[in-house]
C-alpha cells in the first residue's frame, strides 16, 4: 500500500496539489488587490487546505467547534506538529482569522506572496524595531475584530511531543483582554513532520480538537502565566499518549 500511495502521490496528488497552490495564490493575490481582503484574505486559503487534505486521502475529524460563539475574536494557541497543521487549522476551524507565522515563509514561492498580499502577520525578530513591528501589526488585527491564529512553541515539534510555549500570544490576549482558545493538532507529525519536508506524504488520519475558551482573570503578568499554563495544559490533555509530556525542541 505504500508504494501505491506513492504512485499515486505522483501522478495525481502532487499534480493538483501545484496548480491548485498557484490557483489559489492568484485568487488571493487579486481578490486582496482589489479590496476583498476580508473574503479573498481567509476563504480561497480555506478551500486550498481542505483541497490539500482530500487529494492526500487524508481523514479529518474536528472536535468542539461548539465551544466557539459566533463573531467573537479569540486568539487562537495550537501545538505544532508537522506541516500539514496549516491545512488542518486553515481548512477546518471554521473562523475567518490572520496566522501569526515565521518570515521564512514569505520566501516560498507562491504561498509567500499570497500570504503578503492577504496581510498575514509575519513574525520578524531581526532587532527590537521588528519585533515592535510585528506586534504592533498583531494588536491592530485584533483590534479590528478579527481572530489570530498562533503557534506559541515558536516551531515545529522534532519529536511529535510539546515544547515550551512563549509569552506573545498570551501577551496580546492579556493586553487586549480576549479570549484564548487552545488547540491540539493530532496526527499531522504521522503524515510529514520537519524532516520530511518536500518528501513522501504518509497516510495518517487527521484530528483538530477546539477546547473551551480562556477568558482573562484580570490584567498584567498573573493573567498571563495562568492563561498559558492553562492552555498548555489543555492542549497537552488532548494528544494522544504517545506524544503525551514535554519535550524540548533544540531550536526553540
Amino acid at each position: 500500500m505504500k508504494y501505491l500511495y506513492r504512485i499515486y502521490q505522483i501522478c495525481v496528488a502532487l499534480p493538483v496539489a501545484l496548480v491548485a497552490t498557484i490557483i489559489t495564490a492568484l485568487t488571493v493575490a487579486i481578490g486582496c488587490s482589489l479590496g476583498g481582503g476580508h473574503f479573498f484574505g481567509y476563504y480561497p486559503g480555506r478551500w486550498w487546505s481542505r483541497v490539500m487534505t482530500r487529494i492526500f486521502l487524508l481523514s479529518v475529524t474536528v472536535e468542539g467547534r461548539e465551544n466557539m460563539e459566533p463573531g467573537h475574536s479569540y486568539v487562537f494557541v495550537a501545538n505544532h506538529q508537522g506541516a500539514f497543521d496549516i491545512f488542518l487549522i486553515y481548512g477546518y476551524l471554521g473562523r475567518n482569522f490572520k496566522w501569526m507565522m515565521k518570515r521564512q515563509i514569505e520566501k516560498i514561492p507562491f504561498v509567500g506572496f499570497a500570504c503578503k498580499m492577504s496581510h498575514q502577520i509575519f513574525v520578524d525578530k531581526r532587532g527590537p524595531s521588528k519585533i515592535k513591528a510585528t506586534y504592533d501589526n498583531a494588536r491592530r488585527t485584533l483590534s479590528s475584530g478579527m481572530s489570530l491564529v498562533v503557534f506559541p512553541e515558536g516551531a515545529r515539534t522534532f519529536t511529535g511531543h510539546m515544547g515550551v510555549f512563549k509569552k506573545g500570544a498570551f501577551m496580546l490576549a492579556d493586553e487586549l483582554q480576549l479570549p484564548v482558545v487552545p488547540l491540539t493538532i493530532n496526527g499531522s507529525f504521522k503524515v510529514m513532520p520537519r524532516m520530511r519536508d518536500w518528501r513522501w506524504v504518509t497516510w495518517h488520519p487527521l484530528r483538530l480538537t477546539i477546547h473551551q475558551p480562556i477568558y482573562p482573570i484580570g490584567k498584567g503578568q498573573q493573567n498571563v502565566q495562568a492563561i498559558m499554563r492553562q492552555s498548555y495544559d489543555s492542549v497537552m490533555s488532548a494528544l494522544t499518549p504517545e506524544y503525551q509530556g514535554f519535550v524540548e525542541n533544540p531550536d526553540q
